[in-house]
């Protein structure tokens, strides 16, 4: 079959033939119609993301969307190595599948699950309830922007969006921020902006999708000063890591503050729980349209587009 082939860590996929699959005990096939290139598909394909085996060579691809044996359009995640979902063809479980509403799409539904899981699995892991109020720090990204839209679905107080892009930054008040703080600023200045946010809409939840040195700062201005008592409970979600790897924190930021450190990923959510977040953004979605930007493209051009990085964009292939 065909399929994109990451044969080097250091070089993008090849498209080419591969082996098809074998189906072992308890799985399934699936006919592969469309599958997103999410950032931790890049990462896991230059083997720097902490879920690589090292093992070459592997089709890339953690999820997709595509027909069963019996015809049933599916989401399916959760392949078995070397079978990624960036091919004709994949392999999954039963139990790693949702229905896909005929409402959506094929290119939609691939677009739209992984960043709706990012944000939907963080909410869960925070605990959100309607009403309270949530800071996105890196809200002009896919996921960001989705993130934005969803917290204000589930009835966040207020929404607050942190990124560096201008342009995409200036249209989240359209898609449900109350207030928007631009990353492009002066580290003390970048400081002051938070202290100020987190201090006036009483931030309760955090969705970090850059770490690095955007968190370090918000991390700095969630801290308190002066020996105050009871302060307020700041559940701060880590989800991805855009802008670095490692922060400095100081132990007094956490002693000073109600701050609670959370992560969500892979290995801090069950399979279960991200797919029963994946579902429920599929109806959502299918009873009123996400704003999502989707760019679909042929398998066969991998390797040319494998790394352009349209900001604000999902790029979908099609095997």
């Amino acid at each position: 079959m065909k399929a994109a082939i990451v044969e080097a860590f250091d070089h993008p996929p090849r498209y080419a033939d591969f082996a098809e699959p074998i189906v072992g005990d308890g799985e399934v096939l699936v006919d592969v119609k469309a599958a997103g290139l999410h950032q931790v598909v890049r990462s896991l394909a230059s083997g720097r993301h902490y879920g690589s085996t090292g093992e070459l060579p592997f089709v890339p691809g953690l999820d997709g969307v595509g027909r069963l044996a019996n015809g049933q359009r599916v989401y399916f995640a959760a392949t078995r190595p070397p079978y990624g979902t960036f091919a004709a063809r994949s392999i999954t479980r039963p139990a790693m599948c949702v229905p896909v509403p005929d409402e959506l799409d094929d290119v939609t539904a691939a677009a739209l699950a992984n960043p709706a899981m990012s944000s939907g699995a963080a909410l869960m892991r925070a605990q959100f309830v309607a009403g309270e109020n949530i800071l996105i720090l890196g809200a002009t990204g896919v996921a960001g922007r989705l993130a934005v839209e969803i917290a204000r679905r589930r009835g966040a107080g207020r929404v607050i969006a942190a990124g560096r892009d201008a342009k995409a930054l200036a249209e989240l008040p359209a898609l449900g921020a109350d207030s928007v703080i631009s990353l492009n600023q002066e580290q003390d200045a970048l400081e002051k902006a938070f202290r100020a946010a987190v201090a006036e809409a009483k931030i309760n939840v955090v969705l970090d999708y850059l770490w690095g040195q955007p968190a370090e700062t918000l991390l700095q201005a969630i801290g308190r000063k002066g020996g105050s008592f009871a302060a307020p409970r700041i559940r701060f979600v880590q989800i991805g890591s855009m802008a670095g790897e490692a922060i400095t924190l100081p132990a007094a930021n956490l002693r000073s503050s109600g701050l609670e450190l959370l992560g969500s990923g892979f290995g801090s959510a069950s399979p279960q729980q991200l797919l029963e977040a994946v579902g429920e953004i599929f109806q959502e979605a299918a009873r009123k349209p996400f704003q999502i930007s989707v760019n679909p493209a042929p398998l066969e051009k991998v390797e040319s587009l494998w790394n352009n990085s349209e900001q604000g964009v999902r790029l979908v292939f099609q095997p």
